[in-house]
């Protein structure tokens, strides 16, 4: 039998298990809004752990830090770096948010903002600009599912074909369970990307190489401006550190802003597994280590894959392992992908029918929960189309979403801990940044110092919001009552 037949063999096992892992799921969760939302907030310790870490490590992790670390060196650790300090903010914000969610029945990140800042026209900017950034996201998603399947394949089975296969999965059981199904597939699919992560990345620079040391011994030698921080960037130049530096930390300003990870402080059962969460994170964060190492290993390897995001497929085929093994890996890099896809789809129609549509037409839940089903087909379409875009880079793709998501964190750091904001200033302030935000990536020849545009547009942000409040009515203490303690 052909490797590619039993490696397509494979890979439908894994859809099958973690369709009916979805499913099944399903039937833990009440057919309410908060449990098609929030799970019915009966996340522990177990899920909350891997429903956090396996959203965040996607298909950019898997696919897109092997394929930086093949082409650009040390520009790849800018992963790592933001990792390590994006969840920190969280073992305070975190259960502050879970509170005031439980107290107000909050289940979605602008309800949470408009709740303090009165506002539907407010609600829908923070709907509509979610949607924008989900796109992209989803969009890297899809399309790392589809290289992985054409590549294993032999290309058998083509991108278009692989990722509209696997989403197609992903989208029957976001439909029909919600956050309950992205929780328990999370967990299975979290423990499955790591071990395997670990396993090809150990092994890949001993059987090439004799071992890791030695690896980066052969690299320097040939290859030193791989190894000299902070890396290549898209060109091949040596990148600046005005823009690495701020890929940290517009990346590490905007992790817990996006509203599929904020949106998981509401489905914690109490504050401790929140507090537990963001300190057990970081060990996830070790999950890269060998995902680094797994595109180190094809920096000197005889032969090139046809763009650096297929580094991974092109390492496990051109070493000649087992079919069997193939397909695991391949199934890895599939978890790793729809792990993070799901929790988009879901979150995108919560967050578009929760904080838009429902804020200005009266549904009842029923409705909701039909509407939020339909946006996720719309979503998954919309993103499958733009998946099929071969220059697309998974790294970039989703650096490129950060520029608007970062505009978030203004809103909720005021909105639990300044009591001389106003809504009037939130607004002002949300738009202006994400208008330099928009601008600066449209322009980045303008941008001063390489800086990623995000930074730029919280540079404007955050003076806006802070002078426009200031020249604004304060809210009432009654109203601050329910929010600042």
């Amino acid at each position: 039998m052909e490797q590619w037949v039993v490696v397509t063999i494979i890979i439908s096992v894994y859809l099958g298990v973690t369709l009916t892992i979805g499913l099944l799921a399903g039937r833990r969760s009440t057919h309410s809004v908060t449990g098609y939302v929030a799970a019915d907030r009966s996340f522990g310790l177990l899920v909350m752990y891997f429903v956090t870490g396996a959203s965040v490590f996607s298909a950019f992790a898997f696919l897109g830090g092997p394929g930086w670390a093949y082409s650009r060196g040390g520009a790849a650790f800018y992963i790592l770096a933001y990792g390590a300090i994006g969840m920190a903010p969280f073992y305070w914000i975190g259960p502050r948010v879970a509170a005031l969610g439980r107290k107000h029945g909050y289940v979605t990140q602008a309800q949470l903002i408009t709740g303090r800042f009165p506002s539907k026209g407010l609600s829908a900017l923070i709907a509509l600009l979610s949607l924008v950034a989900f796109v992209p996201y989803v969009t890297l998603q899809m399309r790392g599912a589809g290289i992985v399947i054409e590549a294993v394949t032999d290309g058998h089975v083509p991108i278009w074909l692989g990722s509209l296969v696997a989403y197609g999965i992903v989208i029957v059981y976001v439909l029909s369970a919600g956050a309950m199904a992205v929780g328990w597939t999370n967990t299975f699919q979290g423990v499955f990307m790591v071990v395997i992560a670990w396993t090809l990345g150990l092994y890949l620079p001993y059987r090439l190489y004799g071992g890791i040391g030695e690896m980066f011994t052969q690299i320097q030698v040939a290859r030193p401006d791989l190894l000299t921080p902070p890396g290549l960037d898209a060109a091949g130049e040596p990148w600046t550190w005005g823009a690495f530096s701020t890929f940290i930390l517009v990346s590490a300003v905007g992790l817990m802003m996006w509203p599929h990870l904020f949106m998981k402080a509401f489905t914690a059962k109490d504050d401790d597994t929140m507090r537990r969460t963001v300190i057990l994170f970081p060990t996830f964060q070790l999950f890269l280590i060998p995902v680094f190492l797994i595109g180190f290993s094809g920096v000197l390897f005889a032969g090139s894959p046809p763009a650096p995001d297929f580094i991974l497929p092109f390492m496990i085929l051109e070493t000649e392992l087992p079919a069997i093994v193939v397909g695991l890996f391949c199934a890895g890099a599939l978890s790793a992908s729809m792990s993070t896809g799901d929790a988009l789809l879901h979150a995108s129609a919560s967050v578009f029918v929760e904080d838009g549509v429902a804020k200005f037409v009266d549904l009842d839940e029923k409705m909701q929960r039909r509407l939020m089903q339909l946006l996720v087909l719309f979503t998954g379409a919309v993103a499958y189309v733009f998946a099929q875009d071969p220059d697309s880079s998974l790294v970039l793709l989703l650096a490129s979403a950060y520029g608007i998501i970062s505009q978030f964190a203004p809103p909720v750091i005021a909105a639990l801990y300044w009591r001389r904001a106003t809504t009037a200033g939130v607004v002002a302030g949300l738009i202006a940044g994400a208008a330099t935000a928009f601008f600066f990536w449209q322009n980045p020849d303008l941008k001063p110092f390489d800086m990623h545009e995000g930074i730029l547009g919280l540079l404007v942000h955050v003076p806006v919001l802070v002078t426009v409040s200031l020249a604004t009515p304060a809210q009432s203490e009654e109203h601050l009552a329910g929010y600042l303690s």
